[in-house]
């Protein structure tokens, strides 16, 4: 369990340190990489769905046996952008300096999996393995 509390706590508070600026770039990052951004509603919509999965993070960390079903969607919420932006790469379409990202990504989806295997389904075997 203390392996999932780390893990969990270091995601919630690396995401949230990372994200919440994109709340107020919306106009750099048109200008840095056109075209500017048109759909403004998805860009809001992205950045605070992740901000919200952030806080899931932070309360997985207080409580991974209570909410270790949750690991699983934040699998799902890591997974899907690492290899997405691998395949952009790998056609030409993503810039590598563009892969720090996913990469950090991949290795906290990776991480959550092990914290995953090692948090006890159940709230006794918990209690057992830490007596």
């Amino acid at each position: 369990m203390r392996f999932a509390k780390i893990v969990f706590n270091i995601a919630g508070i690396w995401g949230l340190l990372v994200l919440t600026p994109l709340l107020f770039l919306e106009q750099k990052i048109g200008l840095d990489h056109p075209p500017a951004i048109t759909h403004p509603e998805y860009f809001y919509g992205f950045a605070f769905v992740a901000l919200a999965f952030q806080i899931v993070f932070l309360i997985i960390a207080r409580d991974p046996v209570r909410y270790r079903p949750l690991m699983l969607a934040c699998m799902v919420e890591k997974f899907p952008f690492a290899i997405a932006c691998a395949v952009l790469y790998m056609r030409g379409q993503l810039y590598p300096a563009f892969l720090v990202g996913p990469a950090a990504d991949l290795i906290l989806g990776l991480l959550f999996v092990v914290a995953y295997v090692k948090t006890p389904a159940q709230a006794a075997l918990a209690a057992k393995a830490s007596a």
